[in-house]
């Protein structure tokens, strides 16, 4: 067996640095105890279980965070355009104003008159129910299935007897109030995320670009304010969208004399915000709750949102949103149907504009690099 050194028929065996390092690496793996081994690697384990279970807590926070940057985005370009006519800390504090004032405006506007009409369905209920008894159609139904019809009345009679079950009505009703008291700090935490946000959107493109190397900077900020100018055209034309239904329901049910005009308007505003799916959602919700006043109201409501869906998605629709993103069709609903699967109506509001910038980044960064690869690298010789 040679040494190192030793030469063998003129030729000399040697082990270069490589060669001495790797075995002295490899020696070392080698002399580590299995247990320690073992041991790191269950620390490691427990480590990303533990900021699994961190960012698991956190959840709630990191969706207001992202609901927030996404609605400052969208608020951005009405920034931008009254930049053009005042200095930008003036046009922030127009739209914070604005902001402040609509969302006031509609608990004010909205919550007298819920109120209101609430109380006027519960005092006019017993006279509905007994309209609805008198009717030929529910004569006609109780004809045939009277007996089902009386098994389930004395069922529900039988239900609130029980003190049990009053019980965990009561219980479940406390559970209604502290989610929407929830609901409400939510949106307000996410109201307050929102202005600061918007205020300081400059400097966070601008700190995001410090990561990036100094040569590609330039580039990288361009890219993120084609994004960030993406989805803020897609927040504003989803939003007009929700706004036209909403004031079309209002003036449409106040006419037909539709129960609780003013939350079916709100109902259809905030259905219209999901892409997709969210404006039959809400045709349906007030179709339904029409059905308090009669079935011919609720009839002529499904009719008005059957003609206005047509309206929006062959005249509306294309003409404000093929201004605010340009992404085909097919993409938009892959998008929808993902973001929803992934993470509910939320994902299905970011979907779209996510798309949008995906599309934005492959269009002005993959395509590039791959158009400038016009000769086929040279494979050496072996």
């Amino acid at each position: 067996m040679k040494r190192r050194g030793e030469s063998d028929g003129g030729a000399t065996v040697t082990a270069g640095p490589g060669a001495a390092e790797g075995g002295t690496r490899w020696g070392a793996l080698g002399r580590i105890n299995p247990f320690t081994f073992g041991l790191v690697g269950a620390l490691g384990v427990l480590l990303a279980l533990l900021i699994g279970a961190m960012i698991g807590q956190l959840s709630t926070v990191l969706v207001y965070i992202g609901l927030a940057l996404f609605l400052a985005l969208g608020l951005d370009p009405i920034v931008s355009f009254i930049e053009r006519k005042l200095p930008r800390g003036a046009a922030i504090s127009i739209v914070v104003a604005v902001v402040i004032i609509v969302f006031a405006g509609i608990i004010l506007a909205i919550v007298p008159v819920l109120v209101q009409q609430i109380s006027h369905l519960v005092q006019t209920l017993p006279t509905t129910i007994d309209d609805i008894t008198k009717s030929g159609w529910y004569k006609d139904v109780t004809r045939q299935y009277g007996d089902s019809i009386q098994q389930g009345l004395d069922g529900v009679l039988k239900f609130f007897k029980d003190p049990g079950n009053l019980a965990t009505i009561g219980g479940g009703l406390i559970a209604v109030g502290a989610g929407i008291a929830g609901g409400l700090t939510g949106v307000t935490i996410v109201l307050i995320l929102t202005l600061y946000f918007m205020a300081s959107l400059r400097s966070i493109k601008r700190i995001a670009a410090r990561f990036v190397p100094e040569y590609r900077r330039e580039r990288f900020s361009e890219l993120v304010d084609d994004v960030s100018g993406a989805v803020g055209r897609y927040v504003i034309g989803q939003a007009s969208l929700a706004l036209i239904n909403g004031i079309l329901s209002l003036i449409f049910l106040t006419i037909i004399g539709a129960p609780m005009p003013a939350l079916l308007a709100l109902i259809a505003f905030l259905g219209s915000l999901i892409p997709l799916v969210g404006t039959l959602i809400g045709a349906i919700v007030n179709s339904l709750i029409c059905l308090l006043a009669s079935p011919l109201t609720a009839l002529v409501a499904f009719i008005y949102y059957l003609v206005y869906m047509q309206v929006e998605a062959y005249i509306i629709s294309p003409r404000i949103m093929n201004k605010a993103v340009a992404v085909p069709g097919a993409i938009v609903v892959i998008a929808a149907v993902g973001g929803g699967t992934i993470g509910g109506i939320l994902g299905a509001l970011v979907a779209i504009p996510v798309a949008a910038s995906a599309i934005i980044i492959i269009q002005k960064v993959v395509f590039p690099a791959q158009d400038r690869k016009t000769v086929p690298p040279k494979v050496p010789a072996a």
